[in-house]
C-alpha cells in the first residue's frame, strides 16, 4: 500500500483535531504543528468537510472540529475522504478487475489485500492513535521484527 502525501497530511490533520476535540483548531495551527503547507492543508480540510468528517466554524473561536468523537472516525475513513478507495488495481476496485488464463485467480489476491488493509485502517480510530493504544491485532503486526524491515 502506498499512502499519498495528501493522505498522510489528512491523517495528521485529523489527529490534531482529535487531540483537541471538541475544541476547534485553526488551519494555521494545524499547519504549524505538523509542518504542512497551509494552502495544501486547506484543500485537504475541504475534502474532509465534504466527507462530513470535519466542520469549519467562523468567528473569533473559529477553526475546524471533528463532526463526531475521535473514537468514531477511523483512519480508513480519513484516507478514503482524500484519496478514494483504499485499494485499486489499474484504477478500478479489486472486485471489478478481471483476468484470464494463468492470472484467473489474481482477483482473489487483490480482494484479500484490500481486506487486510481494511482490517487495519478501518479498525484503528483517531482516538486510538492519539492515545497510542492500537488494537491488539494491529500491535501484533508491528511486533514482528520483519514488519520493520524494508523489502
Amino acid at each position: 500500500m502506498q499512502v499519498s502525501a495528501r493522505g498522510d497530511y489528512a491523517v495528521r490533520a485529523a489527529l490534531g483535531l482529535a487531540a483537541a476535540y471538541p475544541a476547534t483548531v485553526s488551519a494555521q495551527a494545524l499547519a504549524e504543528e505538523q509542518s504542512m503547507p497551509r494552502k495544501f492543508l486547506e484543500a485537504i480540510l475541504a475534502d474532509l468537510r465534504r466527507a462530513d468528517l470535519v466542520r469549519g466554524l467562523r468567528g473569533a473561536d473559529g477553526g475546524y472540529v471533528l463532526t463526531r468523537p475521535p473514537s468514531d472516525i477511523s483512519v480508513g475513513q480519513v484516507l478514503r475522504a482524500v484519496d478514494g478507495p483504499l485499494a485499486a488495481v489499474r484504477g478500478v476496485r479489486p472486485e471489478e478487475a478481471s483476468y484470464e488464463g494463468t492470472a484467473i485467480h489474481l482477483q482473489q489476491l487483490w480482494v484479500a489485500v484490500r481486506a487486510a488493509v481494511r482490517n487495519v485502517l478501518d479498525e484503528v480510530s483517531l482516538a486510538d492513535l492519539v492515545r497510542g493504544r492500537l488494537p491488539a491485532h494491529v500491535r501484533r503486526l508491528t511486533a514482528a521484527p520483519e514488519a520493520w524491515q524494508p523489502r
